[in-house]
């Protein structure tokens, strides 16, 4: 068979400012917000009742009636609503696997073009019955008679049953948090609370330089009175930061992720238009940069791996395969899901140990230059609206190729469930 495969071109993506859950969005939710970002991004690019490909969105905090979010949001976005959409979800890593997704479907000539992008709220909770009260009700709709009816419900009834149930926030396979798990991670490499706080400053930091210079003008679109994001803090310092208390161990004296070098509970939403070149070439519109290749990996945390190490793996396999090394970059965006999560990752990578043992490399994979690393600051400073960040880092990334010409960059993102969501974007 001719290889037929095309270049999938990023055309530009948008997103709302992310926030603190139970503030500006709190009555929004993942349908208000996906509506926003979808609409904002069809007015950007011209895209008023035109047919798509495909729209993959995805939120991890939905309720039930929300299984359909892509189609329903695009509905409401003026696309043609003869676009399909696709709902996913992978954690932290949702919104880059729906651009591997849509990239993947453009590359093989399946579709020309599509939108990638996910929203979440943990404002906006789905808060469901109790187990015991659960099977009790649908006993009550399986019985015939008003009688049976009456006795299925009253039978053995606790007023305990009414309590209900908020979504976990812990491994079920461990019953820990991701916070929890860091820890151990950031014991493992040695990893100290003044780095993690350094690398929390520079975040807020780089994140305000970059909205002063206007590098997100056309990036964030204002919504519910917000232009910059809630969580940015442009006079913290170490001095505040060394001043919190540890968030997750906080019995040992030897916690190190506090509420200042971890991510906070956020609400927001993403979007990014990708395309092949004929596509974009025939309406006009300019692409920004290529997404390349990408790579999933998961670890067996269950049994003593780093929950968040995944893009340890991920990366070396997807470099091997392109013929590039971790120094072939121009701009590296790590997810900032915590400080300690990107100096691990960092210092796995410059391990002779770890690289042969684990990734079975001859050498360590390297360092990377800091002066590259999230050059615009990252989730520490931004939020993490979980199934938003990938889209929103996909469009920052393909804005900082454009406006330096030419280069490459490297996305990687860690998630629960111990997987790794990375990629390759560049511009020739």
């Amino acid at each position: 068979m001719e290889n037929t495969q095309q270049r999938v071109g990023v055309i530009g993506g948008v997103r709302i400012p992310f926030c603190r859950n139970n503030t500006a969005y709190a009555d929004v939710g993942n349908f208000g917000m996906s509506v926003k970002v979808l609409g904002a991004l069809v007015e950007r690019f011209g895209l008023h009742g035109l047919e798509l490909g495909e729209v993959a969105m995805g939120a991890v905090i939905k309720h039930s009636s929300e299984w359909n979010l892509a189609r329903e949001a695009l509905l409401s976005s003026g696309l043609a609503p003869t676009t399909p959409g696709i709902t996913t979800a992978r954690a932290c890593g949702t919104s880059l696997d729906n651009a591997i997704i849509i990239a993947n479907k453009i590359a093989t000539g399946q579709i020309e073009a599509g939108i990638a992008g996910g929203s979440d709220t943990t404002s906006d909770v789905p808060i469901v019955y109790s187990q015991r009260l659960r099977k009790r009700l649908l006993a009550v709709n399986r019985a015939r008679t008003p009688l049976d009816k009456l006795k299925t419900a009253v039978r053995g009834f606790s007023f305990s049953e009414l309590k209900p149930a908020f979504p976990g926030v812990a491994e079920p396979r461990t019953g820990m948090s991701m916070g929890d798990h860091c820890e151990k991670m950031a014991r493992e490499w040695h990893i100290g609370r003044e780095a993690q706080d350094r690398l929390a400053l520079d975040s807020h930091r780089k994140l305000a330089v970059a909205y002063d210079a206007g590098f997100f003008d056309d990036l964030v679109i204002p919504f519910r009175g917000l232009k910059r994001d809630g969580f940015l803090r442009p006079d913290t310092s170490m001095d505040k930061l060394a001043g919190l208390k540890p968030a997750f161990d906080k019995t040992s004296n030897h916690g190190t992720l506090t509420a200042g070098n971890s991510t906070g509970l956020s609400d927001g939403a993403a979007a990014v238009l990708l395309a092949n070149e004929a596509w974009a070439a025939r309406r006009g519109l300019k692409i920004q940069a290529y997404l390349r290749d990408a790579e999933v990996a998961a670890v067996d945390f269950v049994h003593g791996e780093g929950l968040l190490m995944a893009p340890t793996i991920a990366v070396p396999r997807l470099l091997k395969r392109n013929g590039l090394t971790l120094q072939d970059f121009d701009f590296y965006e790590i997810h900032e899901a915590f400080a300690a999560q990107v100096l691990c990752t960092l210092r796995a990578w410059e391990s002779a140990d770890y690289c042969k043992n684990r990734l079975g490399l001859d050498a360590p994979f390297g360092s990377i230059d800091a002066a590259k690393l999230n050059v615009n600051g990252s989730s520490l400073a931004v939020g993490h609206p979980f199934a938003a960040t990938g889209a929103r880092i996909v469009a920052t990334l393909a804005k900082l190729l454009e406006q330096k010409g030419s280069g490459r960059g490297l996305i990687s993102i860690c998630t629960a469930g111990g997987m790794g969501v990375v990629a390759i974007l560049e511009r020739p």
